[in-house]
């Protein structure tokens, strides 16, 4: 298992840093992901300094990876060269509240599947602005294949009276075998995912098929302030009522 980190973030400063809990945002994720029962390592890949320090304090393992690098997946794919496992998995550092048991049903998955690429999605939450485009939705074949990733709501319904297509909203998380993991690093962007900034459109742009696992699940990752703000009055509500302060519950 490896979350990268970058520090940079255009909508929300040094989020993986952010540690209104007393824990910096990405060690929520550490903790959450550490309660796995496939899981047999956790490490933070990341590009700064300032992150390698922050979770010393927690003895989380990080490795040190280039700054140049694209995407998440591109600085996984270097972490990974340290650990000798088949199956990676990549959760994203601000999904503070991941699921162990979506992260276990994934990694099932590949080791029964044929898939050489897997990821998440739920049901889009009531509550929720499928025109916002931090988060990001997924439209998926009969077979639970990917079909597209896009920022914009998806598919387009073109008459209001006909049935209603169900919206699915994508989860940061990944796995991939080692030997797909190796060769997508070393495609160039495709003109999907440079528009829409999505690196997984790197894979479909090549016909490579991505398998999409449905869970149940309401919550999601960490793009601005105000979703900080409400994961910090989520988890000090946990913690008034007994909830483990380390692992979120």
């Amino acid at each position: 298992m490896i979350i990268p980190a970058r520090y940079g973030s255009t909508r929300f400063a040094a989020k993986i840093l952010a540690a209104q809990t007393g824990r910096p945002l990405v060690q929520h994720v550490v903790d959450q992901v550490a309660r796995c029962r496939r899981v047999r390592e956790v490490l933070v890949a990341t590009d700064d300094q300032r992150i390698a320090d922050a979770l010393a304090p927690f003895k989380t393992r990080c490795i040190m990876t280039s700054p140049a690098h694209p995407s998440g997946t591109d600085r996984i794919a270097e972490a990974a060269r340290e650990i000798p496992d088949d199956i990676i998995v990549n959760v994203q550092g601000d999904e503070p509240e991941i699921e162990p048991e979506i992260v276990d049903a994934l990694i099932e998955r590949m080791e029964t599947g044929s898939e050489s690429m897997a990821t998440a999605a739920t049901p889009y939450p009531a509550d929720a602005d499928p025109a916002d485009p931090n988060l990001v939705k997924v439209v998926c074949s009969q077979q639970g294949r990917a079909l597209y990733f896009s920022r914009s709501p998806i598919p387009f319904q073109r008459d209001a009276s006909s049935h209603r297509p169900e919206t699915l909203l994508h989860l940061g998380i990944y796995a991939y075998r080692r030997s797909f993991l190796e060769k997508f690093v070393t495609w160039p962007q495709t003109p999907a995912e440079r528009a829409e900034k999505l690196e997984q459109l790197r894979a479909l742009e090549r016909d490579w098929p991505i398998y999409v696992l449905k869970v149940q699940r309401a919550s999601h990752g960490i793009d601005t302030a105000d979703q900080y703000a409400d994961f910090v009055r989520r988890f000090a509500a946990r913690v008034a009522s007994g909830g483990k302060d380390g692992a979120d519950e």
